[in-house]
């Protein structure tokens, strides 16, 4: 279909302005933090604290964010995107206080390592040793420990299906789901129909993908010697926990989302995905100005309560 209106509202402002590839890193940091104020006017939460916990080169800083006073909810470990280069605790801030009450989980936000000054693997080390924090301290956040989804947006969706791979292969932690929001840096196929179709005019630009896979790799060879390079390519999906995979019509990333929910499917791992017209990479955090953001919101909420409710399947 045609580019949603706000969509097309929200490119037009963009036209003309550097690239994220043309950018100094500190303003594409800059850009992505000021992105927050996109999701919408930030949600009242029960309680919000930020603490630090142990990761394996220092402290990472999380955001815990309890809906309610109530204990052993169902908890979200959440990975926030930004091409593995930008964003932290304040660039998903209202994304995250809306998702921890319109979800009813205690939803920990992860402040993981950036490349470049941390290259790959730092990111998802962090990330992993985040989920396993969590399922370690679920009752001290009020959370069910049985009852743990973890995913994010765009590179934070990658490193959430990442960990959900380690977690099986290491034998914990126990993750019961994997929402996953754009995910981008599932591998790094430049041929795909979807980044010859949307690799220019639609916000993030083929160019803007390979500067960040320069970012990502101290050396070009690595992303072919670990699969947690390129977690679209794993050798074996097969037992991970089951998934929500939302992708973007207008996206440059969307055929590696659909590609890992074929992969997914075929590996025989319950799979729900939401293909949305009009929009494009990020859409679910503009929110407070995209309609087409809200609907993709509420299905991906309504998936983690039905995922994580006390009478669900196992």
């Amino acid at each position: 279909m045609p580019v949603d209106p706000q969509v097309e509202a929200f490119l037009e402002q963009g036209r003309g302005l550097p690239q994220l590839h043309e950018m100094a890193l500190a303003d594409g940091r800059a850009m992505l933090a000021g992105m927050n104020a996109l999701a919408g006017a930030p949600e009242a939460v029960h309680e919000i604290t930020d603490r630090t916990i142990p990761g394996p080169a220092g402290g990472i800083p999380v955001r815990v964010y309890r809906p309610s006073d109530a204990t052993s909810l169902p908890m979200l470990v959440f990975i926030h995107g930004g091409g593995f280069t930008m964003g932290d605790l304040d660039s998903h801030d209202s994304l995250c206080r809306a998702l921890a009450n319109a979800s009813g989980c205690v939803l920990v936000a992860v402040d993981y390592r950036l490349a470049p000054e941390h290259p790959f693997p730092a990111g998802i080390d962090d990330a992993y040793a985040a989920a396993t924090w969590v399922h370690e301290h679920a009752d001290d956040l009020g959370g069910d420990a049985i009852r743990i989804a973890i995913g994010g947006d765009s590179g934070g969706a990658t490193f959430a299906t990442t960990v959900c791979a380690m977690a099986r292969d290491r034998g914990g932690p126990p993750l019961a789901f994997q929402f996953l929001i754009n995910p981008g840096g599932m591998d790094y196929d430049y041929g795909r129909a979807s980044v010859t179709e949307n690799g220019a005019g639609y916000f993030i630009t083929v160019d803007d993908l390979h500067w960040i896979e320069g970012q990502y790799f101290a050396s070009p060879g690595d992303k072919e010697r670990d699969w947690r390079a390129q977690p679209g390519l794993a050798p074996d999906v097969s037992g991970l926990p089951p998934a929500i995979v939302l992708t973007a019509e207008y996206d440059p990333v969307r055929d590696q989302g659909r590609a890992y929910v074929d992969r997914l499917q075929a590996a025989g791992v319950t799979v729900e995905h939401h293909e949305y017209p009009g929009v494009i990479h990020g859409w679910v955090n503009m929110l407070g100005v995209i309609d087409a953001g809200q609907k993709a919101f509420d299905d991906l909420a309504g998936a983690l309560r039905m995922a994580l409710s006390a009478t669900a399947p196992p």
